[in-house]
């Protein structure tokens, strides 16, 4: 791929694209359950409900449901805990983070003319952060198979050594770059070199029976997916709803990563590695567009069904990327030896589409009158056709390949309920969301329960809700050569607040 130009700005370099993996398209596809507090009690089960500030999200169509003008603020706080395992080691890491979940509103215009069918029109406009980044996960063990040198030799061989040695770090591409960290760091040397092709072998020493390689791997992530919606619903007869969405996205994700390697191997009577430190800033942003369309039909006054539609997700991103490396190696005197390549620079690279799949959600609902409501949605969404574009692209070419054979087609579930009891409503939900990988394993299933309440002061009302969320996750530390990854168990607890006004 061809680069642009380099500049300096506190080291800033501008270069080729850098290689996206398969878990950056599924992180940006996926939507966590948010929204007002109601909502998130009953698990967001209101495709065929609205009524509800949230409920817009999921079917546009339910606007029109509102009887009154209403507007809401939500805000949530948010624990995450990830259990890892890693070869039989145990660690644990929380991160506790309050964030504004949901803002909007919507403004019903009716229509008096008792010869009009048309009965009402409902412009909206929402805010929810659909999608909270801040992580920690640790994970700490002793891998009886494989050393970090895989992933650099992987990067390295067959790109000739004076790629590396005498292009500027700020001139090279990604896999020049992970090939330099390796060269310089002494963790791997060239074995047969050509203008065309250098072979490498690795300077970790293989291991000896009973032996391991001690591993850590940390990874702190923060940020954000936020989605502003622009919704307009109609409704004819008061019998069925028509709606729809037009969504901005917003993208914002930072991720720092250390791995840390240490074995104990024999002297050899060559230099070999001892440990390394091994550090990656990731820094993702950029915007996105995506349109909805739902109705919403009462069967009977009691029984109603509802179908949405969410089109494919653009984004349009920008990646900064920033690495370095330190090293200790051991002669065969013994002495040890340290090196630090930090290039002190951030790569920053040219703009890219992201398509993540849309979804079909099918929704049914029985209302016992003002006495409360049961609810189901199921949604279908097609992860297999996720795509980087251009698809003409050859970095992308392969890249889509590997999606369209890893990720499939997953389902999701959501069930809620609500009982009044005059002023105060109780409420719950469960919600179940498939693995989006063939292997289920890469990301596991998603299950959720949920619960809460809300007051009605008349024309205020005040909602509580608390969620919590299990899914379990096996990726790889890195995506190429060195694949070994921890078995983590994360766990969300989620507790939102809303307050919500009739104008």
């Amino acid at each position: 791929m061809k680069k642009i130009f380099f500049l300096f700005i506190t080291g800033l370099s501008i270069s080729a694209l850098h290689s996206q993996e398969v878990s950056d398209a599924v992180r940006y596809g996926q939507d966590n359950l948010t929204g007002t507090a109601r909502f998130r009690a009953m698990s967001g089960a209101f495709g065929a409900v609205g009524g509800d500030l949230s409920a817009l999200g999921v079917n546009p169509a339910g606007s029109a449901i509102f009887n009154n003008n209403q507007i809401g603020l939500s805000f949530s706080n948010q624990t995450v805990k990830n259990n890892s395992n890693y070869f039989g080691t145990e660690t644990s890491d929380k991160d506790n983070s309050f964030i504004l979940n949901q803002a909007g509103g919507v403004f019903v215009f009716k229509d008096h003319n008792p010869n009009s069918n048309w009965k009402k029109i409902a412009i909206g406009t929402t805010y929810e952060n659909t999608n909270n980044y801040n992580s920690d996960v640790f994970s700490v063990g002793n891998n009886p198979r494989n050393s970090i040198d895989q992933y650099f030799l992987t990067y390295a061989n067959g790109i000739p050594l004076k790629n590396i040695t005498n292009i500027p770090y700020k001139d090279q591409y990604y896999d020049e770059q992970q090939a330099y960290f390796g060269y310089q760091g002494y963790v791997i040397n060239p074995v047969s070199n050509t203008d065309d092709n250098t072979q490498y072998v690795s300077a970790v020493p293989a291991l000896t029976p009973g032996k391991s390689y001690y591993q850590e791997n940390e990874i702190y992530a923060r940020g954000y997916n936020s989605k502003l919606s622009f919704n307009i619903a109609t409704s004819y007869k008061d019998r069925i709803y028509f709606g729809a969405n037009l969504n901005v996205h917003i993208t914002d994700y930072r991720r720092s990563s250390t791995f840390y390697e240490d074995n104990e191997q024999p002297l050899e009577t060559r230099e070999t590695i001892s440990s390394l430190r091994f550090n990656n800033d990731l820094y993702t942003y950029g915007n996105g567009f995506s349109f909805q369309l739902g109705a919403i039909a009462k069967v009977t006054d009691a029984f109603r069904l509802g179908v949405a539609y969410e089109s494919n997700t653009w984004h349009d991103l920008y990646d900064e990327v920033a690495q370095s490396i330190s090293t200790t190696r051991q002669a065969a005197g013994g002495q040890e030896i340290y090196e630090s390549i930090n290039p002190n620079l951030i790569n920053v690279y040219e703009r890219y589409t992201l398509q993540t799949p849309g979804k079909f959600t099918f929704s049914g609902a029985y209302v016992f009158g003002k006495s409360g409501l049961i609810s189901v949605d199921y949604s279908i969404k097609d992860y297999a056709n996720t795509k980087y574009k251009p698809t003409s692209d050859p970095g992308f070419r392969g890249l889509n390949t590997d999606m369209s054979n890893q990720l499939t087609s997953n389902g999701e579930l959501r069930i809620g309920a609500e009982y009044k009891i005059q002023r105060l409503s109780l409420r719950g939900g469960y919600r179940f969301e498939g693995s989006p990988y063939k292997n289920g394993t890469t990301i596991g299933d998603l299950n959720s329960y949920s619960g809460g309440l809300g007051y009605s002061f008349g024309a205020t009302k005040l909602d509580l809700a608390y969620s919590y969320l299990e899914r379990k996750s096996n990726q790889g530390f890195f995506a190429t050569g060195f694949t070994d990854g921890a078995n983590i168990t994360s766990k969300l607890n989620n507790v939102t607040l809303t307050l919500l006004f009739e104008l």
